[in-house]
């Protein structure tokens, strides 16, 4: 996962590219700290993954489906939300004291790789924290990925 370009890239066991997507992380850069809005750098591993079978569009709200579905006319009554679709992957930091820990935990910070509405643009920091991907490309992520899988974000 690359801060710098905003992409992610999935590597196969020779380090060779499976496959890359474009991503949104936060618009207040990289950083650890709890409450900071910022995206976690380091070593990382996916946690929990939420969502496996429903339909794109699912809408979360606490990583529990809302019986929603994403539209336009639900975003419109809704304006302020932070979008969190179809589906999560819940990052957990490697890193004690880093990203790992006592306020600059990854996981209790809730970092997701999760999807947002498609009128978001992707390869622009624009998020809370978590690191944003169009809808369809995180149901394919999410289909190749495993808890316990292991993610760098640089």
């Amino acid at each position: 996962m690359s801060l710098n370009d905003q992409t992610l890239a999935l590597l196969d066991s020779n380090g060779g590219i499976v496959a890359s997507y474009p991503v949104s992380t936060a618009l207040n850069g990289v950083g650890e700290q709890h409450g900071s809005g910022c995206t976690p750098a380091g070593a990382h591993y996916i946690r929990a993954m939420i969502g496996a079978g429903l339909p794109a569009n699912t809408v979360f709200r606490a990583r529990r489906s809302t019986g929603e579905i994403y539209s336009p006319q639900l975003a419109a009554r809704y304006p302020d939300r932070d979008w969190v679709l179809s589906r999560i992957l819940w990052l957990c930091g490697q890193e004690p004291g880093k990203n790992r820990g006592a306020g600059v935990d990854t996981f209790r910070r809730f970092i997701y790789i999760h999807g947002t509405p498609n009128t978001e643009p992707m390869g622009l920091a624009l998020s809370h924290g978590c690191i944003r991907m169009r809808n369809d490309d995180v149901i394919e992520l999410f289909d190749l990925a495993w808890p316990g899988m292991p993610v760098t974000i640089r």
